[in-house]
């Protein structure tokens, strides 16, 4: 009687021998008739899986290995969906890869190795997000796709089509062949064309001949050179993984128009500028990507330091810090919404049209009036420092220096400090603009600290006055999507104190229209009087500055003024009255009117009042020649007003 052991022994030689036999058959099988019978089988299983077609029309082979068999077919096509634009995803004369055996049996495709000769594929996403590249029959399963470690191929065409982001692309690939003379590894060459987020684009370059799809141990050579819409991309250095990008090493130059053009490439809102140039090193570790060392220019100004995106938060967190060595304050216009020459050009429009009333039309504006692009504020979170060691002299502000503190927050924009030295002193501002509202709701507080008064005029008047300072307090909110509409909505105050200094007296005769003093310093030749204090105050409201109080005190003459300035209208509605101080012989005294608007004041006397002054003289005049001086002479005398009070602030 046979034991248990016996029985299993016979039974394991049983099987052994019917295994041994089986794959005996089977290599005899694959000797005489190849692999070739495997094609149906393999196509019909394709086809029940995915519902695509797949055909292998030349030979097919397969390499055994554990876990990666290598398969090799020729003249291959695989289908793309009906919906799709192009009849097949994949079309080559020859394809071979490595596929993991164990991720096969359990319905996940991962290829180590994909080699692809003469190869033409299309990929395509579907307006609802369907992709020809997900192989479930809904192309949908973010699961049901190929995972590819490295590809090669030797020539061929790519693209990629999706009508939602408006981005059709082409690209032609071909490998380098290595020269007997070159140490360097041979690598695979690039030409691409078509549009990108609906942007017409061209790019060229070269890479290393494996393209590294998923490999996070080994860096990826590449050289590209590209142009998308205005911006033109240089970049040379090493990528890991094509796909994630998880380690980046280049140096980086970018130009462009504008950077908030790379909001399309990059996904982060930078702010309006001019054109610009910049060349640094471009890093990536993590989930941090840093631009350093960078250095370039926006429009005419210098720029350097570094900047960095940091991810994996609610969203991403942009920190820089910039400095400029010299400025040119006009690059500043696009930033706060102002057109290119915006001073000038407004002043050369009502110069042409002869207007000088309301202003309307966007040309004759001297407000920035371009709206800001709040609408990308919520996709990052920002803190940057800024700073311009020295700023190029503008004809209309003599700024020195400039530093801020920015910092973008849900949406939030803060600008606090901004720092500005202007005129030998310093304006310090707080300002938020709140882009979770639209339109967005701005608030705004300036000082003004010691500012020298005689290099705030213009070179032709510096002579007017000298050695006054001004100082005072801005206090402004509004709502508005561009400068000019949150001043034309704003609430608030004005302040503004000067005090000190001299003041030309032929300037002031002039306001005081004393024909006789006029005479007499021009024979003698203009002289400096003592400039005791000036106020201007406004409640500002609805757009509309209402004038408390406006004061120019000197020692021969006081200027009183009532009226207002409407910002929306950017409308100037002012009239001074004169108080002399001493007794005029000859003296046309009339109210000094102050219109038109900001880009073309208009300084005008009351013709009416000096009319009458003028008849009444003539009237006189008849009965008796001395009688005629009475309505010239101007009596005075007017008071000193309290400038102590005032610069106190207790009037």
């Amino acid at each position: 009687m046979q034991t248990f052991p016996m029985i299993l022994l016979r039974t394991l030689k049983w099987l052994a021998s019917a295994v041994l036999a089986i794959v005996i058959v089977a290599v005899l099988f694959i000797a005489l008739f190849g692999w070739n019978w495997l094609r149906a089988p393999l196509e019909r299983q394709v086809l029940a899986q995915t519902g695509r077609v797949l055909s292998i029309q030349g030979d097919l082979s397969v390499h055994l290995g554990w876990p990666w068999p290598r398969l090799q077919a020729a003249q291959v096509t695989f289908a793309n969906p009906a919906w799709a634009a192009q009849a097949n995803m994949l079309k080559a004369d020859e394809v071979a890869l490595s596929v993991h055996l164990p991720q096969l049996l359990a319905k996940r495709l991962v290829v180590s190795d994909l080699h692809l000769v003469k190869p033409l594929v299309f990929l395509e996403r579907h307006r609802d997000g369907r992709k020809t590249w997900l192989l479930d029959r809904q192309q949908q399963d973010e699961n049901a796709r190929i995972d590819i470690d490295r590809f090669t191929l030797d020539q061929g065409v790519i693209g990629f089509d999706d009508v939602a982001s408006q981005t059709s692309l082409r690209a032609e690939l071909s490998s380098l062949a290595k020269r007997a003379d070159d140490d360097a590894t041979p690598g695979v060459s690039f030409n691409a064309k078509g549009k990108y987020q609906g942007l017409p684009l061209v790019a060229k370059g070269t890479g290393d001949s494996v393209l590294a799809l998923r490999d996070d141990s080994t860096p990826y050579g590449l050289s590209i050179d590209a142009t998308v819409g205005h911006t033109h991309v240089r970049a040379e250095g090493h990528i890991t993984s094509l796909l994630k990008f998880s380690a980046i090493d280049m140096q980086l130059a970018l130009s462009g128009d504008n950077l908030n053009q790379l909001f399309t490439l990059t996904g982060i809102a930078l702010p309006a500028t001019r054109d610009y140039v910049t060349h640094g090193h471009l890093l990536r570790k993590g989930n941090t990507v840093r631009y350093e060392s960078f250095t370039g220019r926006v429009g005419t100004s210098d720029l350097s330091g570094w900047l960095q995106v940091k991810t994996g938060g609610k969203r991403p967190l942009l920190t820089a810090d910039l400095v400029s060595n010299r400025l040119t304050l006009e690059d500043l216009g696009p930033v706060i919404g102002a057109r290119p020459g915006k001073v000038q050009s407004a002043i050369k429009a009502v110069a042409q049209t002869g207007a000088a009333g309301a202003v309307t039309p966007t040309s004759k504006r001297v407000m920035p009036d371009i709206p800001f692009k709040f609408s990308n504020w919520d996709t990052l979170d920002a803190d940057v420092q800024f700073s311009a060691k020295s700023i190029r002299k503008g004809s209309y502000m003599p700024l020195d220096a400039l530093s801020t503190h920015l910092s973008l927050k849900d949406a939030v924009l803060t600008l606090d400090p901004l720092q500005f030295g202007v005129a030998g002193g310093q304006l310090v501002a707080a300002i938020t603009l709140d882009g979770r509202h639209n339109p967005i709701r701005a608030k705004a507080e300036l000082q003004l600290k010691r500012l020298a008064l005689a290099k705030l005029l213009p070179a032709d008047q510096k002579g007017v006055a000298s050695s006054s300072l001004i100082g005072g307090q801005i206090k402004l909110a509004g709502t508005g999507n561009s400068v000019g509409s949150m001043l034309a909505h704003a609430d608030g105050s004005v302040a503004l104190l000067m005090s000190g200094g001299q003041i030309s007296q032929m300037t002031m005769e002039k306001a005081g229209l004393h024909l006789w003093e006029i005479f007499r310093l021009t024979l003698t030749g203009d002289k400096q009087i003592k400039l005791r204090c000036a106020v201007a105050n406004f409640d500002v409201k609805a757009g509309d500055m209402h004038a408390n109080t406006l004061l120019l005190d000197t020692e021969v003459t006081t200027l009183l003024g009532s009226g207002h300035i409407d910002l929306a209208q950017e409308k100037l509605d002012l009239t001074l009255t004169q108080k002399t101080k001493n007794t005029s012989p000859l003296s046309l005294r009339s109210p000094i009117h102050i219109t038109g608007n900001f880009a073309k004041p208009v300084i005008r006397v009351d013709q009416n009042r000096m009319a009458a002054r003028a008849l009444g003289a003539l009237a006189l005049g008849v009965i008796n020649p001395l009688l005629a001086l009475i309505p010239l002479i101007d009596a005075g005398p007017g008071k000193d007003s309290d400038c102590v009070q005032w610069l106190q602030g207790k009037k």
